[in-house]
């Protein structure tokens, strides 16, 4: 009985190539998917199949003999093919780091210099501290003081880590370099790859004796006051800079920056739009159509306010420069008082009375209803019950 001969693969559709794709386009294409489907960036078990074809499909292309083998029709990885599985005879071996197969393409491990042991002294990271303040306090500034919990340079052995009288040594394990090297066989061939000693964690050193105050670390976790300036106009969710007042780095790192975001409380009075100010005051209906002065308690002083006769319902006055000073200190602000006429539900005959004799008068001048024996004065009674 004849044996039928399984389908070979089509290895360049595996690598998204034609047929005429140069070596450059080969690893190109394999380098783009292996970044995709390698199992230390996707777990997903259809990838790490799917990396495994990639795999065979690199092997076999970047070999100009199983090259020719599948451009004829064949397959060198099929059982008889007279090829070998990928990783080797017997079929795929363990896989090799994503990192290794870098490596073997940019030259980061052989031959690509050695990276070196990691510093034990690195900068601090930013802290970040939330401040609640008053529309005044933003409005004017204020000096606010903080507290703050972050990392300090140990003072006991001055961010070195060691106690005292004792210093640094160096490890054994990789003499220093901060990291071993290990050699595997792949389908790229031989390959060297860098791994960060665990003994040093890859700093090249050991601690033999911890500062008993930081355990090595060389800062420690401490509570200080600190006075933060704010400037005026500041607005909410802004944040203030201050430099190297974040944490201490390891190994007694520059400290990095602490940032004071600012929060500013609701007013019972205005509401903010950037630098000016909005606030609702409500009027009787005689006080809008006969005109009137209010008496505005501003963030900083008082100002009266005229109302016009026959103000209308809605209105907004403008109070110019009494908002909230400019953060570049160019000026201020405008202050807007909305204006809701409360009209009355009931009228008694007189105020009805008095309204058509004002509503016949609309289309003069209203400064010349003074003139007209006290009709002003008459309705203003009228409304207010005398």
């Amino acid at each position: 009985m004849r044996t039928r001969n399984p389908v070979a693969k089509d290895y360049y559709g595996i690598l998204g190539i034609s047929r005429e794709a140069t070596d450059d386009e080969i690893k190109r294409a394999y380098r783009k998917l292996a970044r995709q489907y390698h199992p230390d960036v996707n777990p997903d078990p259809e990838a790490h199949e799917k990396f495994k074809d990639i795999n065979a499909a690199y092997e076999v292309l970047s070999d100009d003999q199983k090259r020719q083998i599948v451009d004829l029709g064949g397959d060198p990885l099929a059982p008889g093919g007279g090829g070998a599985g990928p990783g080797g005879p017997g079929g795929a071996g363990p896989f090799v780091g994503f990192q290794d197969i870098m490596d073997a393409f940019f030259g980061t491990a052989a031959g690509g210099g050695a990276r070196g042991p990691r510093p034990r002294t690195r900068p601090g990271a930013d802290a970040i501290l939330r401040l609640e303040l008053d529309l005044v306090e933003t409005a004017f500034g204020v000096e606010a003081p903080i507290t703050v919990d972050t990392a300090v340079l140990c003072g006991q052995c001055s961010g070195a880590g060691t106690a005292p009288g004792t210093h640094l040594a160096t490890c054994e394990t990789c003499g220093g370099r901060g990291e071993v090297q290990s050699v595997q066989r792949t389908f790229l061939g031989q390959v060297v790859s860098s791994r960060p000693c665990q003994t040093c964690q890859g700093h090249g050193t050991v601690i033999p004796h911890p500062c008993p105050t930081c355990a090595g670390d060389g800062r420690i976790r401490t509570r200080r006051s600190l006075t933060v300036k704010i400037p005026p106009g500041v607005e909410d969710g802004m944040r203030i800079r201050l430099a190297q007042q974040g944490e201490v780095g390891p190994g007694g790192g520059t400290a990095g920056d602490l940032y004071v975001e600012i929060h500013e409380r609701p007013h019972d009075v205005y509401s903010r739009k950037g630098d000016d100010l909005h606030c609702r005051v409500t009027l009787p209906m005689t006080a809008a159509a006969l005109g009137t002065r209010l008496t505005i308690k501003t963030l900083d002083s008082e100002e009266n306010i005229e109302v016009k006769a026959g103000t209308q319902p809605a209105s907004t006055l403008r109070v110019r420069g009494k908002g909230v000073p400019h953060l570049r200190g160019q000026g201020r602000g405008d202050l807007f008082v909305h204006l809701d006429v409360k009209t009355p539900t009931k009228l008694t005959p007189d105020q009805e009375r008095m309204l058509r004799d004002f509503a016949k008068t609309r289309g003069e001048d209203v400064a010349e209803l003074s003139k007209q024996g006290g009709f002003f004065s008459r309705m203003r009674d009228a409304f207010n019950g005398h």
